[in-house]
């Protein structure tokens, strides 16, 4: 915070100004600097997916807390990672299949002048 009285301004942290422990940080850091430790996770089943330049592994896996699915992304060198509990993998296949008859049902908007239809 930056404060200013009389043209003299100073420099100073207010008690709850803090970082966010939501910020994104390395994978397996806490917020308190302190590494994760690692947790045993037995892979079930793997299976790998490329769609145009994009990678995609789904990784079905176990630890101590339950099963999950880990969707992995690698995209030129960019990756991300999204986990599902097992407990909510029903209700996110349902979901992914109407998004994918949506998708099928709505015809794609041409964003470049095409041939005119007549």
């Amino acid at each position: 915070m930056l404060m200013c009285v009389s043209e003299k301004c100073a420099n100073f942290m207010i008690s709850n100004e803090r970082p966010s422990p939501f910020a994104r940080r390395p994978y397996g850091q806490s917020p308190y600097g302190q590494p994760k430790p690692p947790v045993q996770e037995d892979t079930l089943k793997s299976e790998e997916i490329q769609i145009e330049r994009k990678a995609f592994v789904f990784t079905l896996k176990e630890n101590p807390r339950g099963r999950f699915l880990r969707i992995s992304e690698d995209a030129g060198g960019r990756h991300d990672t999204i986990i599902i509990p097992s407990t909510g993998l029903e209700e996110f296949r349902k979901l992914l299949d109407e998004m994918v008859k949506t998708a099928n049902e709505i015809p794609p908007k041409s964003n470049s002048p095409g041939p005119t239809e007549g």
